[in-house]
């Protein structure tokens, strides 16, 4: 966090008055118009949503799938259930699933990096088939992991029948649920979603290009999917990373693959260019400090267990408004996992942020002669 915010911050919270309104506010204007079925743009640290079309509505998702089964196989990674080195042998099924390929060949040995690259830099949906049978046993068995794995993100509106994308009846997801999978893809595995930026990749002696095409026109992507069946028509998911603000963008239902591009493009620049994003604590940071009573230490710092972060509209910091809710006495012991209290942040009378404060360290109960000299201060107090 920088000095300002530190400065800025600390008045608010010690306080807990409005800062100074700014001399001018930004006008903002209305989302760029796009010719899509569905879209939305969020900012991946906060979450905020800066605009949306119909970010709820069931949508096939065609290849997009790929992203739901590159986070099931990336968590099978992150548990130590399988590794980069294992080689997975390649199934008639896995051979000769039609559209998009990587181009392994049957009974063959191929690395789960292998596959990797080949599903999320060549979509290839003979490399998800075979990922999805050497995780799961079958790919249906894999839909169910899939689906779980929507449940526990919170993807209310998602429905997953294959590891591919590939038409299948009750086959759905939403621009929303994608966000929300694509925010975590990026959080959860760093390691993994550098895959997403990579323009090419080669196996069999073949040589196919990514068919994200911001990753040519703007330095600033770095990932992640595209989409297309004739149902679903052109899908792409991209997201990019400027100085400290991250946006995604999820385009869905677009007449061509230039115009998911163009559209997208243009959702990121404008949230860019009109919107701002601040890490106002880092996870584990002093917010307060607070009276302990009858404990082994008087005063404990409160923190958040996971960064703070808030988007808003260009130029409007200096409107931003935050508060403590505390308890009016708080008793020893305390726990690290023990929520006291929240810190909220709002901007013109709309909350914005909130977070569950917790203890920075743990505080055992007293001593008898602690707890009786505070017992005695409390009921002066």
């Amino acid at each position: 966090m920088n000095r300002k915010s530190q400065g800025l911050l600390s008045l608010v919270l010690l306080a807990l008055i409005a800062l100074p309104v700014a001399a001018q506010d930004t006008p903002i204007p209305a989302p760029p118009a796009i010719n899509a079925t569905a879209w939305i743009l969020m900012e991946a640290h906060s979450g905020f949503v800066l605009g949306e079309k119909n970010p709820s509505q069931h949508i096939e998702p065609a290849s997009i799938t790929k992203m739901m089964t590159a986070f099931a196989v990336f968590n099978e990674l992150a548990n130590g259930d399988i590794s980069l080195t294992d080689m997975v042998q390649v199934s008639e099924k896995a051979w000769r699933t039609p559209g998009s390929r990587m181009f392994i060949e049957v009974n063959s040995q191929v690395s789960v990096e292998e596959l990797l690259q080949g599903m999320i830099v060549q979509s290839g949906n003979d490399a998800s088939v075979a990922l999805a049978e050497f995780v799961a046993g079958s790919e249906e068995t894999f839909a169910e992991m899939m689906n779980q794995y929507a449940v526990q993100l919170g993807m209310v509106d998602s429905s997953f029948r294959n590891s591919t994308g590939l038409p299948a009846k009750d086959h759905y997801t939403s621009p929303r649920d994608i966000a929300i999978l694509a925010r975590a893809l990026i959080e959860r595995f760093p390691v993994y979603y550098r895959w997403y930026s990579q323009k090419e990749y080669t196996y069999n002696g073949i040589t196919q290009r990514n068919r994200n095409a911001l990753l040519w026109q703007d330095t600033t992507v770095d990932g992640i999917k595209t989409g297309h069946t004739e149902s679903a028509g052109y899908c792409l998911v991209s997201s990019a990373n400027r100085g400290p603000m991250r946006l995604i963008s999820v385009v869905m239902g677009t007449p061509s693959s230039r115009a998911r591009s163009d559209a997208s493009q243009a959702m990121l620049n404008y949230g860019f260019r009109f919107y701002e994003t601040h890490e106002l604590y880092a996870a584990g940071q002093s917010v307060n400090d607070i009276r302990v009573w009858k404990g082994t230490r008087e005063r404990a710092g409160l923190g958040v267990k996971q960064g703070l972060f808030i988007t808003i509209p260009r130029g409007r910091y200096d409107d931003l408004r935050a508060e403590i809710d505390l308890p009016p006495q708080i008793l020893a012991p305390l726990s690290t996992e023990q929520a006291i209290g929240e810190i909220r942040v709002s901007l013109d009378e709309r909350l914005i942020a909130q977070q569950p404060l917790y203890p920075l360290a743990n505080i055992p109960l007293g001593g008898f002669f602690d707890r009786a000299i505070d017992e005695i201060k409390l009921w002066f107090d």
